[in-house]
């Protein structure tokens, strides 16, 4: 077998179709029951980020694959279950089943003095085995590893309620007649915060730092439907950026009136929350916000302003460390924290190995993982030609400079991509 691919989520399996499509011999190790990454429902017992309330921040016309649309049956932002199901359905409909191993998690990687690598995987039964491959791609997210505060504030150990990740959250009716605080203001914070506020009888979102807030839609259109439209495209970046301050202008005000610290940063120099619930509920007194938590007195929570809660839970919505415990130390993320790779793709010194899927776009993912996967396959076919070890490594440090930039020196700002850019990078290797 020439190639193994990790992972069998939207990234994995749009590898496997270009793969299978160029008639190169794989096979794709999952290590969960299905298909569907971070959309399948996780099963009793399993941790995973896939909560009920979770549904799709992109437009499902961009979000699906470009060879195989959602049903137009589906609503413009598709529930989890909906997208796993199509997930699944795009896996049998390209064929992909027979070639993916499912309950086979990865446990080690490495290279062979002559080029080959080893793939070593763990079935269901326990039982390990070690196959030899051409070719690697990664295609297993990040989303595996929670972060939490380290350390945790005073008093967490005596803390009287529950302390949990928001990996372990499923549904808010889990919550019922509680009083839960919920830590972040990312994606994951707002969503599991207004599903709380239905449930729940108290709900708390703690803000430690402001972040943009950005509606799904802006003026009748997706954000991500936007940022692909040649108008926006066409504008300097200066221009993109003073036009969606006035529209946030105009859609929500601004922050502070709603309680939520201002950002310290302009637009698009960090990650932003897209959101259409979350302001709406704290308008409704259904979510109060509240500053970073200082400490932890029994069953209260004291906060940086010195006001108090009481909390029978505690929900950190706070990501997720950007780890591969099954590759060699330092691939591809760096002692500092940043990811480095070719294009976003490929580490500099490690032929065969290739990272599908791990970039963080302003849009829809799916057209960059898709420009990615067949550019790896007309690598591994030969059709494309990688450059020399050393300039990689040139590209590789020019764009962690303008990343920093942009974004500052934080940990994950070394996978954030603009759609348009970086669909440019690949159109002069990519079939016309």
């Amino acid at each position: 077998m020439r190639v193994c691919v990790i992972g069998a989520g939207l990234s994995g399996l749009a590898v496997a179709h270009s793969l299978k499509e160029r008639g190169i011999g794989f096979v794709c190790l999952e290590r969960a029951p299905d298909v569907g990454g971070i959309w399948r429902q996780p099963e009793a017992g399993e941790r995973g980020p896939g909560y009920l309330s979770l549904h799709l921040n992109t437009a499902k016309q961009l979000t699906g694959y470009t060879g195989f649309p959602m049903p137009s049956s589906y609503p413009l932002y598709p529930r989890h279950s909906q997208v796993a199901a199509y997930l699944r359905s795009f896996a049998e409909w390209a064929g992909l089943l027979d070639h993916v191993e499912l309950r086979t998690e990865v446990v080690a990687v490495w290279q062979a003095p002559d080029g080959a690598w080893t793939v070593v995987s763990r079935d269901a039964d326990g039982t390990e085995s070690a196959r030899r491959f051409e070719q690697v791609v990664v295609a297993s997210g990040h989303h595996t590893d929670p972060a939490l505060p380290d350390p945790l504030p005073p008093g967490a150990d005596s803390f009287e309620g529950t302390i949990l990740h928001s990996l372990d959250y499923r549904d808010g009716a889990d919550f019922d007649g509680r009083r839960v605080v919920v830590v972040g203001l990312g994606a994951s914070a707002v969503d599991i915060a207004a599903d709380l506020s239905r449930h729940a009888e108290e709900t708390v979102l703690s803000v430690r730092r402001g972040l943009h807030i950005v509606p799904k839609q802006l003026f009748g259109m997706s954000v991500d439907e936007i940022a692909e439209a040649p108008w926006w495209t066409e504008m300097s970046f200066a221009e993109q950026r003073g036009w969606v301050e006035r529209s946030l202008l105009v859609a929500r005000g601004r922050l502070a009136d709603y309680g939520l610290p201002e950002p310290d940063h302009p637009v698009f120099s960090s990650a932003v929350t897209l959101s259409d619930e979350i302001l709406s509920r704290i308008r409704h007194g259904a979510v109060t916000p509240k500053p970073a938590i200082a400490s932890f007195d029994g069953d209260r929570v004291v906060y940086t302003d010195g006001t108090s809660t009481t909390a029978d839970a505690i929900v950190y919505c706070t990501g997720f460390h950007m780890t591969f415990p099954f590759l060699p130390a330092g691939c591809p993320v760096a002692a500092d924290g940043s990811v480095e790779l070719y294009r976003r793709v490929v580490p500099a010194g490690r032929p065969g190995l290739y990272f599908v899927g791990l970039v963080r776009p302003v849009g829809a993912i799916t057209r960059l993982v898709e420009a990615q996967a067949e550019w790896v396959a007309r690598i591994i076919d030969g059709e494309a030609e990688l450059p020399a070890a050393e300039a990689m490594r040139e590209e590789i440090g020019a764009y962690l400079t303008s990343v920093a930039q942009r974004y500052g020196r934080t940990e994950g700002a070394s996978i954030q991509v603009d759609v348009g850019p970086y669909l440019a990078e690949f159109r002069e290797s990519l079939p016309v």
